[in-house]
């Protein structure tokens, strides 16, 4: 694509959004642009993202306010990259994945997968547009149906998109199994007989069948033990480099979302508050909220003391978000700006953004 093309199609995204929202999809652009060195389209670009869930009360259940569960997130993916998105418990990351593969309706913004606007496909043409964006679920157990078989779980989608049938059916289930680590002999078995890892790579292998082009993996190891975790993602990781995936890794764990990511965007109450490079977040957080996530994970030598940052206040809900920055309310370093203007999520150099008006050095 050209600069003038390039240009053009920013400029089509951010059409009608307001201005703070503008400058959060340009600067994931441009970090793109800078971090791939290539005028290869992204697979995947995100701008001015929300969902709000309307409150009722009343005997007429009268509107009265709104959650805001994603509140203008914008971002991008290239090919091939791991983008993760990490953030306490109700900060609108699972939501947002959610979102990006259809599973809700967003109440504004855009997600143009492979040069589409999701948005304005059809029913029929976004059943198709799935084929290339699957989901592997947070929990294991319930996101399998109980009553099939391991064959019959991961061979549906194959059949609903009418891809295979016979014995090439038969054949590509068993090697779907066989890539995730199974016996092709387990296939006649149901869920309930198989540990909580051995589930997770039936997710992984009912997600795989479609030979999809990006994955949105929400929480995927959330629900298993440490050793067990360790071997999921070494699996996703291999898969990534065996098939060319691209993946969208949520999580609440710093460490986890390390150790198989390239670029890592903070969430915090629906809104992305930092996002860079896996090694350029973990060695100098720009964001105070960020400072608090890395200086809370555990270090594995009990002869180190550190100073910490002790978050104080409240965590306000996404029902009533504070005014100016979202954080500011429980931010150390937070002055009277940060109470009554937002900050846009701008760069700090070497593709560096926070939205941030006191970005940090480093950690201390």
């Amino acid at each position: 694509m050209n600069k003038a093309g390039a240009d053009g199609r920013s400029a089509e995204m951010t059409a009608g959004l307001p201005e703070a929202e503008i400058g959060q999809a340009a600067n994931a652009q441009e970090e793109s642009a800078r971090r791939y060195g290539t005028n290869e389209p992204p697979l995947l670009e995100v701008s001015g993202l929300k969902k709000y869930y309307p409150l009722n009360k009343g005997w007429f259940f009268k509107k009265s306010g709104s959650v805001k569960a994603v509140d203008g997130v914008s971002f991008r993916v290239m090919p091939g990259e791991t983008l993760g998105i990490v953030g306490e418990s109700g900060c609108g990351k699972s939501t947002t994945g959610q979102l990006i593969t259809r599973l809700q309706m967003p109440t504004e913004g855009r997600i143009v997968f492979q040069g589409r606007d999701l948005n304005e496909l059809s029913e029929e043409e976004i059943r198709k547009a799935r084929r290339d964006l699957q989901f592997v679920f947070q929990d294991p157990f319930s996101s399998l149906n109980p009553r099939m078989k391991i064959f019959d779980i991961v061979a549906e989608p194959l059949q609903v998109h009418g891809l295979a049938k016979g014995e090439a059916l038969k054949n590509e289930v068993y090697r779907l199994l066989e890539t995730v680590g199974l016996g092709a002999h387990l296939a006649d078995r149901h869920p309930h007989e198989f540990s909580g890892g051995q589930r997770q790579r039936i997710g992984i292998a009912r997600a795989l069948a479609m030979k999809p082009k990006l994955i949105v993996c929400d929480e995927p190891v959330s629900a298993l033990d440490v050793s067990i975790q360790a071997q999921i993602l070494n699996l996703l990781k291999d898969l990534q480099q065996q098939f060319q995936l691209t993946y969208i890794f949520i999580a609440h764990g710093l460490p986890t979302v390390k150790h198989i990511s390239d670029r890592i965007a903070v969430m915090y109450l629906g809104k992305i508050v930092e996002l860079a490079g896996r090694d350029e977040l973990f060695a100098k957080p720009r964001h105070p909220y960020t400072e608090a996530l890395l200086e809370a994970v555990p270090v594995p030598d009990p002869t180190l003391r550190r100073e910490r940052i002790l978050l104080t206040g409240e965590i306000p809900g996404p029902s009533n978000p504070p005014s100016g920055c979202v954080f500011h309310p429980r931010c150390p370093y937070a002055q009277e700006i940060c109470r009554t203007q937002a900050p846009l999520l701008t760069e700090h150099g070497a593709g560096h953004f926070a939205a941030c008006h006191f970005p940090l050095s480093g950690l201390k």
